[in-house]
């Protein structure tokens, strides 16, 4: 099979990684891919988004598969695009991804079908939202409607910050055309976890869950940003909250979906917050995250293609996944200065002493590669991974891979995986 992989990011540099050991696959393309991807696979210079120029590369190489990994070309309608010209694609179809292209969308079709979330409020205005405002208590969360690269949403303590968040999404419009609708929730207090599903459309198989740092600075402060770690599987997430939550949150959205014309094929990624409650939705991504996958899919024993080519064929119905014990734990290493402004270009330099290490793995994500350099070229710049015999095990290795990879003005935070190693319960689905 020739395979095409779209997107940059360390996401799709795990899954054109694991792909490759796929004995059903002999040539694999990725767009724009990165320094990581080149090593392994064909680059081409097309972006993400670019649907025709996508699928015109498609049919003149006779793509076999083809792998979306970024939102924002599923929410474009990249699917349909593709699946019209006879094309076999996974992910979901445009109508379907709405569950993360419009949170106002998830969260009215969570209402109709009693999905566990926060009480919220829509407003396509200003002026209503804040009098609304001035009549809540606090904490709440202000979330923009459409895609904001994981920054839309604002968790707010005081009237004056809510205000504040409001005035930037609407009236400084920093998310442009996202933020013409907000959401203005409860804020649910508990610990998140990430529950992620592939499904057919119909049937569909739960993977081994995951926790994300969405903070950038030790015991989550500062600023939210694409994630600065994550670890595999969350002790939080036991098999009786599993179960819960395929039961009261996987089960209804892909029926729901199905019922609503709009069958959902692809990955199914619910953030969960843990609450006193029991299992609450805080919001649906319709692909796999990122840096939750980089801690999943090393993981998975199963061949990713054949999954992958059930999803798209309705054949997930008798699939068993099978997974590796050892827990998995990613750092980020980004550059000084993300989520805000900072500087690419810098030369990365230790990388070539892990290319045969057993432990672990390095998943490029914000790179490039220039002659025989690989440079920095965006916010977070690699996935340092590794699994361990237990996480106190993957946690060492990891960190003592990133000690020896280097460049200028390089962060990461040091205190991936301590949530899990303070937990007590059973350690997943093992």
């Amino acid at each position: 099979m020739k395979i095409l992989i779209i997107g940059s990011g360390g996401r799709e540099h795990v899954l054109t990684w694991k792909i490759k050991q796929s004995s059903l696959v002999k040539k694999i393309y990725c767009a724009p891919g990165n320094g990581g991807m080149a090593q392994i696979a064909e680059c081409v210079d097309l972006k993400d988004t670019d649907i025709p120029g996508l699928l015109k590369f498609a049919k003149e190489k006779k793509i076999d598969l083809t792998v979306v990994g970024p939102e924002a070309p599923l929410v474009l309608g990249i699917v349909d695009v593709f699946e019209k010209e006879g094309l076999k694609i996974f992910g979901p179809a445009k109508a379907a991804a709405q569950l993360e292209g419009s949170k106002v969308f998830a969260k009215e079709f969570m209402h109709k079908y009693g999905i566990p979330t926060a009480p919220f409020r829509i407003f396509s205005d200003s002026k209503s939202a804040k009098d609304f405002l001035t009549r809540s208590r606090f904490p709440l969360v202000v979330k923009a409607d459409g895609l904001a690269a994981g920054k839309g949403v604002v968790i707010c303590k005081t009237l004056e910050e809510a205000n504040c968040a409001v005035d930037q999404i609407m009236q400084e419009r920093i998310f442009k055309e996202a933020g013409d609708k907000i959401i203005i929730e409860d804020c649910l207090l508990g610990e998140e976890v990430s529950i992620l599903a592939m499904s057919d459309g119909e049937n569909y198989v739960v993977l081994e869950s995951a926790q994300d740092h969405k903070r950038i600075f030790d015991d989550d402060l500062g600023p939210n940003t694409g994630g600065m770690g994550a670890y595999s599987p969350a002790p939080i997430a036991t098999l009786q909250v599993i179960d819960e939550v395929e039961k009261r949150v996987i089960e209804p959205v892909i029926a729901g979906m199905r019922e609503e014309g709009t069958p959902f094929k692809g990955i199914l990624y619910a953030g969960i917050m843990m609450t006193a409650m029991g299992p609450m939705v805080l919001e649906f991504n319709t692909r796999f995250g990122d840096p939750e996958t980089q801690a999943i899919i090393p993981r998975l024993k199963n061949d990713l293609v054949e999954l992958m080519h059930g999803s798209c064929e309705g054949q997930l119905n008798d699939v068993e996944l099978i997974w590796d014990k050892r827990p998995c734990v990613c750092v980020v290493m980004s550059s000084g200065g993300y989520p805000g402004k900072y500087e690419t270009g810098k030369e990365i330099t230790g990388l070539e002493q892990f290319d045969h290490d057993s432990r672990g793995f390095v998943f490029h994500a914000g790179t490039k590669k220039e002659g025989e350099k690989i440079l920095t070229s965006g916010g977070r710049v690699l996935g340092v991974t590794s699994l361990g015999n237990d996480v106190e095990d993957a946690i060492k290795n990891a960190y003592e891979m990133v000690e020896k990879i280097h460049f200028d003005r390089c962060f990461f935070r040091r205190d991936i995986g301590a949530k899990a190693l303070r937990k007590t319960n059973v350690v997943g689905r093992l």
